[in-house]
C-alpha cells in the first residue's frame, strides 16, 4: 500500500465525511424532535448544490463563491421552514409511517422542480475563492478546499453542542427528544419549536450540498444517493445523536479510504478487490453495528409516540359489499383479453399491476398484522426474480419449476434476514433490513459471472405453451389471486391475532405463551416468499431482470403501496398497489415532469386520507350509512 496514495484518499474521504455529517445531524435533530423520516432530506442537500451554482453564476467566482454558500444554506432553511408548515405540520398527528410518505411525495416534487429549473446536464460549479491552490506534500498535490471541509465537521459540531447544552432552545429541542407529549402538556409551544429545528436540519443539509460545488457537479440523482448515505450515518451513530452521527461519518470514511488504497489483496490464494467493496462498505457497517448494538453506537431506545390516532380495529372477514367488489374486479380481470384485443398493453399494464400487488400484500403481512416495518422488501422481491431467470437460463429448469422453487429460495433468504433483525424494532429494524437488500444488490451488480452484473439476465421467456391464449396472464392471474387469499387467511387465522399480540406487547404475549420470535421469523419467511413469487413472475413477464429488481427504489415502491391503502385495512395493499401503479404508468405516459404530478397527487391523498386510501374510505363509509339508513327508514 502506497503510505501517501492512502493519505489522499483519507483526506478526500474525510472531506466528504464533513458534508455527510452536516446531513446526518440535522436528520438526526429533525427525526429527534419530530419523529419524522425525513425522505426528503436529500432533496435539501441537491437543492443547496444547485442554488449555490445559479448564485455563483450570478455574483461571480470571487467572495461570491463564500457569499452563494451562506444564501444557499439560508435559503434551503426558509424552504424546509415552509414545507413544514404548510404540509408536514397537517400530518403530525397521522401515524408516523404517513409521515414518512408526505416527506417522499415532497421528493418527488423537489426533483422535478430542479429538473424544470436547472435541466437534466451537471453542473459543476468554479473553485473555493482563496483555497484553489494545492497543498503540496511528499510530491502529492492535496487541495487545500478538502482541508477546509475537514475543519468545517468539528467546527458545526461545537456550534451545534453549544445549541443544545448552553440555550435555552437547546434544552426544549432534549427535552422534546425524550418526550415530546410531556413537553406540550408543560404549556411549551410545540408548534415553533418543530418549525425551528425543521428549518435548521435543512440549512444543514443545504449547507452540506452547497460545500460541495468545487467537488462534485450537481445532479438529480444525488437526492437518493444522499438520503440513503445520511440514514446509515444517523442509524449507525444513533437516531437523535449527533455527536454518534459525527463518528459514524468519520468511521465510514476511513474504512473507505483503506479499501480504495489498498486495493487488490489475497487471502489463503484467494483474491479480493477491496475497492469494490467500498460500493457497499457502509451497509456492511451498520448491519455489524446493529447487530451488536441494537440502538447504534451513541443511541438510545426510542421514546414511543402517543399520536392520538384512531383506535385501530381487529381484522375482519370481507363484508358483502366488499366481497362483491372484489367479484367484479376478478370478473373483470378474466374477461380483460378478449376486451383488449384492439390494446394489447392493457394486458402487460394488468400483470404489472396483479406482481405489484403480490408484492405489497407480501410486505402489508410485515408492516401490519406483524408491525415489522421493512426497508429491504426488494431483497425477496429480486431474489425471486434472480432464482427464477437461473434455474431457467443457466440450470435449464422448466418455467414451472422455477415458479416453484425460486419463492422457497426467498423464504430461506427471509428467514435468515429475521433472525436478525427481530432483536431490533421500529427504524432500526427498518434499516437492518435495508443493510441487507443493499449488501445483495452489491453481491448481484458485481457479480458478473453469475448474475450478468449491471446487465443483468436476458432470454427469461415463459414457456411456450403460455404463449396461447393469453396463458401467461391467466397463471399470472391465478397464482396472485390464490396467493392473496392466502396472505388474507393467514391476517384472520390465529397466527395473524397472535403476531398483532406481540406487535402490541411483546411482554404480555410471551407472558401468555405466545412464542414471538419464531412467529416473527415464520412472518418474514412466508412474506418473503410471497415478495419472490412475485418477483419471480416480474421476471418472465419482461424476458429479463437486471440489479434494478433489488435496489431501494423497489423497496421504497413497496412501502408507498403499503402505505398509500393503510396499514389497518386488509384492502389496503390492494388499494395501494393499484392506485400507485396505475397513477405511476399514467404521468409517465402523459408529462415530462411525472414526478411532480405523481408526487402532488399523494400529497393529497395523504391530506385527504391520513389513515391511508381504504381506511379512509372505510370511515367515511361508516360515517354515511347511519344517515343512509335513516333517510331510507
Amino acid at each position: 500500500m502506497n503510505f501517501t496514495g492512502f493519505i489522499g484518499h483519507l483526506l478526500g474521504g474525510l472531506a466528504s465525511a464533513s458534508s455527510l455529517f452536516l446531513v446526518g445531524a440535522g436528520l438526526s435533530l429533525i427525526f429527534g424532535v419530530t419523529r419524522v423520516v425525513n425522505f426528503a432530506h436529500g432533496s435539501f442537500y441537491m437543492l443547496g448544490l444547485y442554488l449555490a451554482y445559479s448564485l455563483t453564476e450570478y455574483l461571480g467566482s470571487g467572495w461570491g463563491f463564500w457569499f452563494s454558500i451562506l444564501l444557499a444554506t439560508v435559503a434551503i432553511g426558509i424552504i424546509g421552514a415552509l414545507l413544514e408548515l404548510s404540509i408536514l405540520r397537517r400530518v403530525y398527528a397521522a401515524p408516523e409511517l404517513f409521515q414518512l410518505l408526505a416527506t417522499f411525495a415532497i421528493a418527488l416534487v423537489l426533483k422535478d422542480v430542479a429538473l424544470w429549473y436547472w435541466g437534466p446536464e451537471d453542473l459543476l460549479g468554479p473553485r473555493a475563492y482563496g483555497l484553489s491552490q494545492a497543498v503540496v506534500w511528499n510530491e502529492q498535490r492535496l487541495p487545500s478546499y478538502d482541508f477546509f471541509l475537514i475543519l468545517i465537521g468539528p467546527l458545526i459540531l461545537l456550534v451545534l453542542w453549544w445549541l443544545l447544552n448552553k440555550t435555552r432552545w437547546g434544552m426544549l429541542v432534549r427535552a422534546a427528544t425524550q418526550d415530546r407529549e410531556i413537553l406540550g402538556a408543560l404549556g411549551v409551544n410545540q408548534v415553533g419549536l418543530f418549525t425551528s429545528v425543521f428549518a435548521l436540519g435543512a440549512a444543514l443539509a443545504g449547507l452540506g450540498g452547497a460545500l460541495q460545488l468545487p467537488r462534485e457537479p450537481a445532479n438529480l440523482g444525488l437526492d437518493m444517493v444522499v438520503i440513503g448515505e445520511a440514514f446509515v450515518v444517523v442509524v449507525v451513530g444513533g437516531m437523535g445523536s449527533i455527536s454518534g452521527a459525527f463518528v459514524a461519518a468519520l468511521l465510514i470514511a476511513l474504512l473507505k479510504a483503506f479499501c480504495i488504497a489498498m486495493g487488490n489483496i489475497e487471502i489463503f490464494g484467494i483474491s479480493f478487490a477491496l475497492p469494490k467493496l467500498s460500493l457497499v462498505l457502509e451497509f456492511l457497517v451498520m448491519a455489524f453495528v446493529l447487530i451488536l448494538r441494537p440502538w447504534g453506537l451513541f443511541g438510545k431506545p426510542l421514546s414511543l409516540s402517543r399520536n392520538s390516532n384512531p383506535q385501530e380495529r381487529p381484522y375482519r372477514s370481507f363484508s358483502t359489499t366488499n366481497r362483491a367488489v372484489v367479484m367484479i374486479l376478478v370478473l373483470v380481470l378474466i374477461f380483460l383479453p378478449p376486451l383488449s384485443t384492439d390494446s394489447p398493453y392493457n394486458l402487460v399494464l394488468a400483470i404489472d399491476l396483479l406482481t405489484a400487488t403480490l408484492f405489497a400484500s407480501s410486505l402489508f403481512l410485515l408492516m401490519g398484522p406483524s408491525g415489522m416495518n421493512s426497508f429491504g422488501h426488494s431483497a425477496f422481491f429480486g431474489c425471486g426474480a434472480y432464482m427464477a431467470a437461473l434455474l431457467l437460463t443457466r440450470y435449464h429448469f422448466s418455467m414451472e419449476a422455477s415458479l416453484f422453487l425460486s419463492p422457497l429460495v426467498a423464504a430461506v433468504l427471509a428467514a435468515a434476514v429475521a433472525w436478525f433483525s427481530i432483536r431490533l424494532s421500529g427504524v432500526y429494524l427498518a434499516m437492518l433490513t435495508l443493510a441487507f437488500a443493499q449488501i445483495l444488490w452489491s453481491l448481484v451488480f458485481q457479480w458478473d459471472e453469475v448474475t450478468g452484473g449491471s446487465n443483468g439476465l436476458t432470454g427469461v421467456w415463459p414457456a411456450q405453451w403460455t404463449t396461447l391464449n393469453n396463458g401467461f396472464y391467466y397463471l399470472c392471474l391465478v397464482l396472485v389471486v390464490v396467493s392473496l387469499w392466502c396472505l388474507r387467511t393467514i391476517a384472520l387465522s390465529p397466527m395473524g391475532f397472535a403476531l398483532k399480540a406481540s406487535r402490541d406487547s411483546l411482554q404480555r404475549a410471551s407472558a401468555i405463551g405466545i412464542p414471538s420470535p419464531i412467529l416473527q421469523i415464520l412472518a418474514f419467511a412466508i412474506a418473503g416468499g410471497f415478495a419472490g413469487l412475485a418477483g419471480a413472475l416480474f421476471a418472465f413477464s419482461k424476458g429479463s431482470i437486471s440489479p434494478d429488481s433489488l435496489g431501494v427504489h423497489r423497496s421504497i415502491d413497496g412501502l408507498v403501496m403499503v402505505l398509500l391503502g393503510g396499514v389497518q385495512n386488509l384492502l389496503g395493499p390492494w388499494v395501494g398497489a393499484i392506485t400507485y401503479t396505475w397513477l405511476q404508468d399514467w404521468v409517465i405516459r402523459n408529462t415530462a415532469y411525472w414526478r411532480a404530478l405523481l408526487g402532488s397527487i399523494m400529497l393529497i391523498l395523504v391530506l385527504v386520507f391520513p389513515m391511508g386510501i381504504a381506511g379512509g374510505l372505510q370511515l367515511w363509509w361508516e360515517k354515511l350509512k347511519p344517515i343512509l339508513v335513516k333517510r331510507h327508514n
